[in-house]
C-alpha cells in the first residue's frame, strides 16, 4: 500500500525559529519511512531499509525518485528481446518525476517538469499537500490535485539523509 502513497511528496521551505535557534529548513535530501493510512482501514506502514527512496529538495525543484515494490526488482539481461510483462516488472514499480515548486503557509504545490508518467506532465498538472517540519523528520499529507481533492490521504513521514 505504501508504494503509491509515495508519490505525494516534495517541495522546500523555510519555517519559524525553534526555541531561539535559526529557521529551520526542508532543502536537503530525504527518505520516506513510514506511510500512516487513516481510512479506510487505518494502520501504520514501515518502509523497510534499504528504503529504494530519495527525493531531493532545493530552494526551488525537487526531484523524487521511488521504486514501488516489497521485494527485487527483476534484471533484464537484453531490454531489446524483454516481452512486455517482463519490462513491467522490471521498469514499472520505478517512480519518477522533477520540477518546481511553491509554498503557501503550511501547504507546497508541485508542479511537475518531468516524469516518468506523461500524464504527470500535462499543462496545469500539480499537487498539493500539508506538511510539518520537526527537526529531521518531515511529514507529508497530500490534500488536492488538478483532479480535486484527495480522499482518505496518508500521511508520509520522511527523514533526512543529507
Amino acid at each position: 500500500m505504501w508504494r503509491s502513497l509515495l508519490a505525494v511528496l516534495g517541495g522546500t521551505l523555510l519555517v519559524g525559529p525553534t526555541h531561539g535557534s535559526k529557521p529551520q529548513s526542508i532543502e536537503g535530501v530525504w527518505q520516506a519511512v513510514q506511510v500512516s493510512i487513516t481510512a479506510p482501514s487505518p494502520r501504520i506502514i514501515p518502509i523497510p531499509a534499504p528504503r529504494a527512496n530519495l527525493t531531493i529538495l532545493t530552494a526551488t525543484h525537487y526531484s523524487r525518485v521511488e521504486v514501488h515494490a516489497e521485494g527485487a526488482r527483476p534484471t533484464l539481461s537484453n531490454p531489446a528481446n524483454a516481452t512486455a510483462e517482463e519490462l513491467r516488472a522490471a521498469w514499472g514499480p520505478l517512480f519518477s518525476e522533477a520540477g518546481i515548486y511553491d509554498i503557501s503557509g503550511n501547504v507546497i504545490t508541485l508542479r511537475p517538469i518531468v516524469a516518468k508518467n506523461p500524464d504527470a506532465m500535462a499543462s496545469g498538472a500539480f499537487t498539493s499537500h500539508t506538511f510539518r517540519l520537526q527537526g529531521d523528520t518531515l511529514w507529508v499529507t497530500p490534500q488536492r490535485s488538478q483532479h480535486g481533492p484527495v480522499s482518505n490521504p496518508a500521511t508520509i513521514k520522511l527523514v533526512r539523509v543529507e
